[in-house]
């Protein structure tokens, strides 16, 4: 299955992926130089090494497996009616009037800090497909909201 991802998000995850590869020899010497200190047990130093290299390999077999599954979309150029992904969608509570914003982004580039959530996520799965005037139900960990689509904006990702 092919998942959505912004340019910006796949040249970043490629980016991080050519930074933690260069990280890997300096992780290696580190482990490397604990050990020549001597007791394993009790070197904190070689602890954290090990505990690096475990987090390195991790992430790199991570984004490795990922990028063939990505479907890279320039978000740059889309534009439509319809909440799709890479759209800024302006909600309101229908209970409360709190205003919110959400760029809908692919699971590995969504930062809710930064505005973006995910497609995948309960709100980015109900928001899809609708329109401005269209009122959404969303069950959310607080419990379930209404929201009315308000402005659908296309305008790229904003870091």
């Amino acid at each position: 299955m092919s998942t959505p991802i912004s340019v910006q998000g796949y040249k970043k995850l490629e980016n991080e992926l050519e930074r933690l590869k260069k990280e890997r020899p300096l992780v290696i010497q580190a482990i490397k130089e604990a050990r020549e200190e001597g007791d394993l047990k009790e070197n904190a130093g070689y602890d954290a090494a090990r505990e690096r290299q475990g987090f390195l390999e991790a992430r790199i077999n991570y984004i490795e497996s990922q990028l063939p599954q990505y479907t890279v979309i320039d978000i740059d150029k889309l534009s439509g009616d319809r909440v799709i992904f890479g759209a800024t969608v302006h909600v309101v509570d229908v209970d409360t009037d709190a205003e919110s914003r959400f760029t809908l982004l692919g699971p590995d580039e969504a930062d809710f800090s930064n505005g973006s959530i995910s497609i995948n996520s309960p709100v980015g799965r109900a928001l899809l497909g609708h329109e401005v005037g269209d009122e959404v139900t969303i069950d959310i960990p607080r419990g379930r909201v209404t929201y009315e689509i308000t402005d659908i904006e296309f305008h790229g990702v904003r870091n």
